[in-house]
């Protein structure tokens, strides 16, 4: 009987700590994801600007020509 009363009590430790731990896991990974975000879109507004200057330096060279 105390074999089987101390797994019951170890199983309910566990499952309390596994119950605690598992949020913030997750909560973890959210940060990450919008920091991704923000990276990807200023790379989109950095190739976006830099294609503008490409265009318009073609546009001036072609004004030259």
């Amino acid at each position: 009987m105390n074999k089987l009363l101390a797994a019951l009590i170890a199983t309910v430790f566990s499952a309390a700590v596994f119950a605690q731990a598992t949020p913030a896991t997750a909560a973890a990974s959210a940060p990450a994801a919008k920091s991704e975000a923000k990276a990807e879109k200023s790379t989109k507004k950095v190739a976006k600007k830099s294609s503008k200057k490409s265009k318009k330096a073609a546009a001036e060279e072609k004004k030259a020509s």
